[in-house]
């Protein structure tokens, strides 16, 4: 079993290395709801865990024929024989199976069976879609920021040399220092080109609300309009012993009628029934597709409410630094902060945020002091004791920041 699901293995496996480039919300599209359409498309199409798909009952005609035609075939139901009432005093037993009395008399079709892995399968790659684009609409850049940043704690005790610890790589002092450099001109770059970067991140976002709401549209056209009621049907129905929705959804017993020539020439017609073991894993994955949809569709719609917050309020200071602590817990200056949030447009204040994500506390304090450098707030200049040169702070050491940034000396005192 675990050899039939090892396809989907790496999407679970925790990596250390990677780097955040979105949210939870858009982890739940293209990681969850793929890992669980994949699985899907993978438990229809094994034949081990249920048996044959389909399995029909015939005396005349052999049972590999009658299995492939019917199989292939669209096998019906008859609405007639779809009610309690009969299935209670024994008319019937099983839904929608009876006898055939007229050509006219309406009947129901299933011929879903047969597309339903291709479906599972096309919908998870829509469902990855936005990511993909998004990915290539980033373009890598905050990993080649952030990468090998991860225990950066550590480096203060390490002057030289970097450390390897198992599949992570503490960088020296030294390193960090230059990537730190790095990070801040990277940055400051982007502030002067004031690219759509963000523009693009809340477009995926969008789109990844309306491919949810197109696979639900589609999943509900698929299985003849029932999908949308599901959920709340199984809900209310599941300690009855009557006949329920899945039963009418995802009949275990189907009629297939197979016709061929007699003997004498005349055209004769074999009223059959099909056992559909397959209906059994259908109507379990589509009824857990209901209620993760829906859980993911509530999510998507409060994530794109979030998003207009931050499009609204990420000047304001306090909502940033709620925001940077949602994205990863720590203190950090104000006075800097509040200098480096307002030279950010929505672009800058999500590339800034994404850098919180992957960054420790301890480096982007490191990142913020010298973003602050190259844009001195006045009020902070007001209050400060003594005038910094901002040349002097850009080239100061990662290991010096966090020393006292101003002296006051008696006048005449010489400097150490």
């Amino acid at each position: 079993m675990l050899n039939t699901f090892s396809s989907v293995t790496p999407f679970l496996k925790f990596n250390p290395k990677r780097v955040t480039i979105d949210n939870f919300v858009f982890k739940l599209h293209y990681r969850w709801t793929f890992i669980i359409l994949i699985v899907a498309t993978i438990l229809v199409c094994s034949r081990q865990y249920i048996g044959e798909h389909i399995k029909c009952i015939s005396d005349s005609i052999p049972s590999n024929v009658i299995n492939t035609y019917c199989f292939f075939t669209p096998t019906f139901t008859l609405v007639r024989h779809l009610n309690n009432t009969a299935l209670a005093s024994g008319a019937i037993f099983q839904p929608g199976i009876g006898p055939y009395e007229t050509q006219e008399e309406p009947i129901k079709r299933h011929a879903y069976y047969q597309w339903v892995p291709f479906v599972l399968f096309g919908q998870a790659l829509f469902f990855y879609i936005p990511h993909a684009l998004w990915k290539s609409w980033e373009g890598g850049r905050i990993k080649v920021l952030v990468f090998g940043l991860r225990m950066v704690g550590l480096t203060k005790y390490l002057k030289d040399k970097s450390l390897k610890v198992g599949r992570l790589e503490i960088p020296s002092l030294e390193e960090t220092d230059s990537r730190v450099k790095d990070i801040r001109r990277t940055m400051i770059d982007r502030m002067r080109l004031n690219q759509s970067w963000g523009a693009h991140l809340v477009f995926a976002e969008i789109l990844n609300l309306l491919n949810l709401i197109l696979q639900i549209y589609w999943t509900n056209a698929f299985l003849g309009g029932a999908f949308l009621s599901l959920g709340p049907k199984v809900w209310r129905e599941r300690w009855d012993n009557d006949m329920d929705a899945l039963d009418v959804v995802f009949p275990k017993v189907t009629k297939c009628h197979f016709h061929k020539y007699g003997a004498g020439g005349s055209l004769q017609m074999h009223d059959t029934l099909c056992v559909m073991a397959l209906n059994i894993i259908n109507e379990k994955i589509y009824t857990i597709l209901w209620f993760w949809y829906l859980f993911v569709l509530i999510a998507s719609v409060l994530g794109l409410i979030w998003r207009a917050f931050t499009l609204m309020f990420y000047k304001s200071l306090r909502f940033t630094r709620f925001s940077l602590y949602w994205a990863k817990p720590g203190k950090m200056d104000e006075n800097q902060l509040s200098a480096v949030v307002k030279k950010c447009n929505f672009s800058n204040w999500m590339f800034l945020f994404f850098l919180r994500s992957n960054l420790s506390e301890f480096l982007f304090k490191k990142v913020i002091f010298h973003l602050a450098s190259e844009f001195p707030d006045e009020q902070r200049e007001n209050t400060s004791n003594a005038a910094i040169d901002p040349s002097a702070m850009r080239t100061m050491r990662i290991d010096e920041v966090d020393r006292p940034l101003l002296t006051t000396k008696p006048s005449g005192s010489k400097s150490d």
